[in-house]
């Protein structure tokens, strides 16, 4: 290969884990934090922006409580009507992924990453269409939840 097609996808390479599109319809960020500092930052934006948080579910201690191990991970349950309704309004069925989600995992390697559903994804779910503008406004807003929660 040459070195002039090898430069680009070695910097593509190195990029992608910082911000990923991980399972399906999923954007995943990696986070310079815990585990919990992540959710505790996430749930402090999201309140200081307006938005409701229904509960924070920790998967390790359900896991504990069991019997059985897992490494850190947290999901974050939250919403806002003004947020939501909209989106609910151009398809009532995305009202099965709704509220919003935030999961917060540490990897087998010791990185933290925060995920939620893309809002694209939603809109090819749910069959979408002519809500661009909500799910642009909602996809922007996710973006900078994750990104105060992680950096």
């Amino acid at each position: 290969m040459k070195v002039w097609t090898t430069i680009p996808i070695l910097a593509v390479l190195l990029i992608l884990p910082l911000t990923a599109v991980g399972a399906d319809g999923m954007v995943t960020t990696q986070s310079n934090h815990s585990v919990a500092m992540t959710a505790d930052k996430l749930v402090s934006t999201l309140k200081s922006k307006g938005m409701t948080v229904m509960n924070r579910i920790s998967h390790t201690e359900g896991a504990s409580k069991a019997g059985l191990e897992l490494r850190p991970t947290e999901v974050v349950i939250f919403g806002n009507p003004k947020v939501g309704t909209p989106l609910m309004q151009c398809a009532q069925s995305v009202a099965i992924d709704l509220p919003q989600k935030a999961l917060i995992w540490e990897d087998s390697e010791g990185a933290v990453w925060l995920g939620y559903n893309d809002p694209e994804y939603l809109k090819r779910r749910h069959d979408i269409e002519g809500c661009d503008q909500v799910i642009e406004k909602i996809g922007g807003a996710l973006a900078g939840f994750a990104k105060a929660a992680t950096e």
